[in-house]
């Protein structure tokens, strides 16, 4: 399996636990982003597995979504 896919299958399942957590919380994008301090757009680019983000911007949406980052991970 090539580097790049495997890239590409973490973005993808990062941008889906994005948003089923987001969804469980029952807010939307525009709410997550304002929680995380980020663009409205970029929730969904990152949902969308349009972004490969920095590790700054994974800890500001898990604690948005009130997660620890290690229980973000666990079952990714």
């Amino acid at each position: 399996m090539s580097c790049i896919l495997m890239s590409s299958e973490i973005i993808i399942k990062f941008g889906n636990k994005v948003r089923e957590e987001r969804v469980k919380l029952g807010i939307s994008q525009e709410e997550l982003a304002a929680r995380a301090r980020v663009h409205r757009t970029y929730i969904g680019m990152i949902e969308r597995a349009e972004k490969n983000i920095t590790l700054e911007s994974i800890e500001k949406i898990c604690k948005a979504l009130d997660l620890s980052i290690s229980h973000f991970f666990k079952d990714l």
